[in-house]
């Protein structure tokens, strides 16, 4: 796991064509979206199941962590902000 944190156009340098999965470890709310200012690359794949299983085991041991699929080929993040109502229970 690499624990140095990097924008977007970063991460797209160090990891090119892959899915990863990371954690925003700065990052804040503009016109319902969500802007990722530095991350950390928890782990990198070839192809999306993995990296959804990889996400599913993560965010059940981490709820509380700001995780996402992405893959490195997107300009563009472009992550919209969803407002769920109700009780969320662990």
């Amino acid at each position: 796991m690499i624990t140095k944190s990097f924008n977007w156009s970063e991460t797209q340098q160090y990891f090119p064509h892959q899915w990863v999965v990371v954690e925003a470890v700065q990052a804040h709310s503009q016109n319902n979206e969500r802007i990722l200012d530095k991350l950390v690359v928890i782990e990198s794949f070839k192809d999306s199941r993995t990296a959804w299983q990889a996400y599913a085991h993560l965010h059940h041991h981490s709820p509380e962590k700001e995780l996402y699929v992405l893959h490195t080929d997107r300009q563009t993040l472009n992550i919209q902000e969803r407002r769920w109502l109700g009780v969320r229970t662990n």
